[in-house]
This record gives C-alpha cells, sequence and structure tokens, in this order.
C-alpha cells in the first residue's frame, strides 16, 4: 500500500504535554498513585464575572467575522497598550482558538527559518517543521536564566544565509519558569538585522515579580504577540487566543487571516463575548490572590528540592521549574523520567522535548496538582500562605516535591 502520510509529518509525534496528561489519567484509574507535574494546566477556577458573561452568551450561535468580534479586538489592543505601551490597533489583531492556532498559522504562511533557543516550549519546532521552515537552535545556560544572549543571537543569526528569520521569545518560559532579563539587548541585535520577533505572551500575566515587560517595547515595528486566556484566566478548554500584528507586518496578517477562513472559519462565539469582560475588566485582586499562591508554592518547592544532587534557578513565573538531576545512571532524560515515575509516582516530562540533546539530564517540573478553587477560595481572607497552609491546601505537591527530593539524594 502507498504511503498516504507525507514524510515531515510521519516524523512528528503527539505534543508530549498532552500525552503526559492522559497517561496519568491512566494510572490514576489504575488505582496507582501519580503526582502530575508533567501537564501544564491552570489550576484555578476561571473568575466569575467571566463565567456569568459566558453563559449570558450561550444563545450566541451567529458566525461572528474571521478576524473576531469587534469589541474583544478593541479590547486586547487597550489591554496592550496599557501594559506595554505599544499600539497594536484592533484591525491588526485576529482572535483564534487559543494562541497555540495563532502560532500554527504564522509558521505556515511565513516563508523562511526559525530561530529557537533551547529550552523551548514543546510545541515551536513541529510547527515549524508542518509549516516547512527549517529551525535552527541556539544553547543556553543556567547562568543566563536559560535564554539567549545577545552575542549569541547575533552569532547565530550570522550564520543563517536566510534573510528572512523569526526568533521565537516566550518570558516567563515554558519550559523553565524563568524570565527574560535582557530583552532591551536582544531587541537591539533583532532591530540590527531586521529581524521578525514573536512574543509569545501567555504567561506574561504570571510574573512573580509583578513587572508586564515585553519585548514589544524595545522593538515593536517587528514584533508580533500572541497571548490568551489559557493561563492566567485559567480558561484553557475555551480556546481563546489572540494574535497582534505590527503596522509594518500587517500583510502577512492577511494571510494569516486568509488561512483561518479556510481552517477553524472563527473562534466560538459564546466565548469570544465572555473574553470581552476578560480583557475589559478588573481582575486586580484575582491575578494578586492567583500569583501570590503560585509564588509560594513554587518556592516551596524549590526550596525542598535544591541540593547538590539537583540544580535548579527559583521560580520567577508561570508555574514551572527545570530541575536537573546530574547523574551517571541514565543515559536520556527520557529515562531518568521513566524511572522518577515507577519509583515514586512523581510524573514530569524530559527535556528532550524542549530543544535540549537527549543527555541533558533536565526534566520540566509543574507544580499546580492541587485544588485551585480551595486555595484560592481559602485566600481571599488574606491569610499569609506559609509551609503550614501550603500543606494544608497542596499535599500533593507536598507529597511529591519529598518524594522526588528523597529519591534524588540516591543518584
Amino acid at each position: 500500500m502507498k504511503q498516504l502520510t507525507k514524510k515531515s509529518i510521519l516524523k512528528l509525534k503527539q505534543s508530549s504535554t498532552l500525552v503526559i496528561n492522559e497517561k496519568c489519567k491512566k494510572l490514576i484509574t489504575q488505582g496507582k498513585k501519580v503526582y502530575q507535574f508533567g501537564f501544564g494546566q491552570s489550576p484555578f477556577p476561571v473568575p466569575e464575572k467571566i463565567v456569568t458573561a459566558l453563559k449570558n452568551n450561550a444563545h450566541r450561535k451567529e458566525y461572528l467575522p474571521i478576524q473576531g468580534l469587534s469589541k474583544l479586538r478593541e479590547s486586547i489592543s487597550k489591554d496592550l497598550k496599557k501594559k506595554t505601551g505599544v499600539d497594536y490597533p484592533k484591525e491588526n489583531i485576529v482572535i483564534t482558538p487559543g494562541s497555540k492556532e495563532a502560532m500554527l498559522l504564522l509558521h505556515v504562511a511565513f516563508t523562511g527559518e526559525i530561530i529557537l533557543s533551547a529550552p523551548s516550549w514543546v510545541s515551536y519546532e513541529p510547527q515549524a517543521i508542518i509549516g516547512r521552515n527549517k529551525v535552527h537552535w541556539i544553547k543556553t545556560s543556567r547562568e543566563n536564566n536559560w535564554f539567549p544572549t545577545a552575542n549569541q543571537l547575533e552569532k547565530k543569526i550570522k550564520s543563517i544565509k536566510k534573510k528572512n528569520l523569526i526568533f521565537i521569545l516566550n518570558s516567563p518560559n515554558n519550559p523553565s519558569g524563568t524570565i527574560c532579563k535582557n530583552l532591551k539587548e536582544l531587541a537591539a541585535v533583532a532591530k540590527k538585522y531586521k529581524i521578525i520577533i514573536l512574543s509569545d505572551e501567555i504567561y506574561t500575566d504570571l510574573t512573580f515579580c509583578n513587572k508586564y515587560e515585553s519585548i514589544s517595547q524595545y522593538y515593536p515595528e517587528r514584533t508580533f504577540i500572541s497571548g490568551g486566556l489559557s493561563k492566567w484566566c485559567g480558561a484553557g478548554g475555551w480556546r481563546v487566543g489572540f494574535f497582534a500584528a505590527p503596522n509594518k507586518l500587517s500583510g502577512l496578517l492577511e494571510n494569516i487571516k486568509t488561512l483561518a477562513s479556510e481552517s477553524y472559519s472563527t473562534v466560538n462565539s459564546p466565548a469570544q463575548f465572555a473574553a470581552v469582560e476578560a480583557y475589559s475588566g478588573d481582575f486586580t485582586d484575582y491575578k494578586r490572590i492567583t500569583l501570590n499562591i503560585l509564588r509560594s508554592v513554587g518556592n516551596y518547592v524549590y526550596n525542598n528540592l535544591k541540593s547538590n544532587k539537583v540544580l535548579v534557578n527559583p521560580p520567577q513565573g508561570a508555574f514551572y521549574l527545570m530541575p536537573e538531576f546530574p547523574n551517571k545512571r541514565y543515559k536520556t532524560s527520557t529515562k531518568l523520567c521513566e524511572a522518577i515515575l515507577e519509583e515514586t509516582g512523581v510524573a514530569m516530562l524530559p527535556a528532550s522535548d524542549f530543544g535540549f540533546r537527549s543527555d541533558k539530564m533536565l526534566t520540566r517540573l509543574c507544580y499546580i496538582d492541587f485544588d485551585g478553587s480551595e486555595f484560592f477560595k481559602a485566600m481571599t481572607n488574606g491569610i499569609v500562605i506559609d509551609d503550614k497552609i501550603i500543606e494544608k491546601y497542596a499535599p500533593n505537591v507536598v507529597e511529591g516535591t519529598k518524594k522526588l527530593s528523597n529519591w534524588a539524594k540516591n543518584l
């Protein structure tokens, strides 16, 4: 029988983040205790005002414009202006079924090559392959917070013959949980060589220093921004994202709109109307409480895990840590994670899923295995979060961290 699938697609595998989530669920149904440190999904409830907005618009059944609801695009435009000081007019914004789809459409429309830094989110490279865009990797280090230096970026640009380049930046970063501290320097290099930047800002509202910073502030003319409701708002399953383009790149945006019209057509109507509330309402208290919980739990895991056996940067944003387990027992990070899951019940993802060599003993740890609704409700009374509070409201995180720490002592 003739091969029915393109060779480039045959090389792909299902997203490891989704696979580990399904694997954990299967093990749990088999009666096994699993600490779900592998899947990055917000544990918190969607703010009640936004849920009410969804209910009030459940009757909406009409197809909305391909580009998205005008009022929603206007709300996102104002939100970006307020946070970054950069003007992304509503005409330059497309609403997509999650920011993941927004980035995929860019890869499909773009002709050129992609620069990624290791570590990078698991889907950047597969999406580039789907779009038939070659990927170039930049190695990073713990010392530089797992982001490339300006010198590294410049060297990589010079080594590539293609003039059309996109550098994808994600801060706070998935999988490291760190923030980029040299945005201005990276922007200067990008501007010098007139490359495009895709700033994946899905986690920027989850920055623990409470300072929203976007590379678009330093290089607005050629920076795309993608974002959505999945992380800060807890509405991952609603699939509402956006893609914002600068005026100079509006032509590429038109091509993305064409692709949207020939694929998903439009994002579901009730969710778009609800998203207007998400981007125009005041959720300062919600963000303050959720950030406080994530910061506190992240620091708890960090403080109880770091040792001469476990190397890890402190949490700076999102809900991830990237611990390293130096050892000579395991040849690959995949084998390392398999052993940890088998021997402790702690599920994590290997560094090889994020652009590292397979023999780099790094893992991604997601510290959100707790009931976010209960934790959130308790914190509305202004309770100070200490170890006892974390032990009460995040027992799986506490127990899983202890098991992981004890396991590492025997390496």
